[in-house]
């Protein structure tokens, strides 16, 4: 049987990569934008949630390709941090985009300014677009991430287009993620039968 191709709406290679990992037990073929011939849009994520931004950018390929994708969001909260400094949707900044290596220092010197270090979250979302009548948006609990710290001392790996992985630490054992198991990297193994479970309704149980 032949699998399912499905465009993910998104130019960044590392989250691509950790979706295909994800769906891998689906018989889903997932295509990056380039391999599909995509346009290069500019896209105005101006939504107040990721759920929003995740739709935006979704509809915004879907128009330009006609052809089943979908599109992912994320947000940061971070544990006593003031409601005006929550990174949120903003993880890289709200006016100036910070590079991999500006996001590690900001988030670094915030954990600093904590006390070294800060329990945070992220929220996902997702917007799979089948056709113009079958749209499924998702943000449930079982995609989000479980708590983690984010410390002030990054770890030398650097993973490109996920910055603050090289600040994260298992809240259990107390050691980077880098430096574990990939099973025992909590944000990603936990949610993955999340993404898993949300494709699979939508797609082949045909349930929103």
């Amino acid at each position: 049987m032949n699998k399912m191709k499905l465009v993910y709406g998104t130019t960044n290679k590392s989250k691509i990569e950790s979706m295909k990992k994800r769906l891998e037990a689906l018989d889903i073929n997932i295509l990056s934008l380039a391999d599909v011939n995509a346009p290069k849009l500019s896209i105005q994520e101006n939504g107040n949630s990721p759920l929003e931004n995740a739709k935006i950018k979704a509809l915004a390929y879907y128009e330009a390709l006609k052809m089943p994708l979908f599109s992912a969001d994320s947000g940061l909260y971070i544990d006593g941090l003031d409601e005006e400094r929550q990174p949120g949707i903003n993880v890289r900044g709200l006016n100036d985009w910070m590079s991999d290596e500006d996001a590690i220092t900001y988030y670094s010197n915030l954990a600093n300014e904590m006390g070294g270090k800060m329990t945070a979250r992220y929220k996902n979302a997702l917007c799979l677009i089948l056709s113009p009548t079958e749209i499924y948006e998702y943000m449930g609990e079982d995609i989000a991430s479980v708590p983690f710290l984010l410390v002030s001392k990054a770890h030398k790996k650097r993973r490109e287009g996920f910055p603050l992985d090289s600040l994260s630490v298992n809240i259990t054992s107390g050691k980077y993620y880098y430096d574990e198991d990939e099973n025992a990297f909590g944000k990603y193994s936990l949610i993955a039968c999340g993404f898993a479970a949300f494709f699979n309704r939508a797609i082949f149980g045909g349930a929103k």
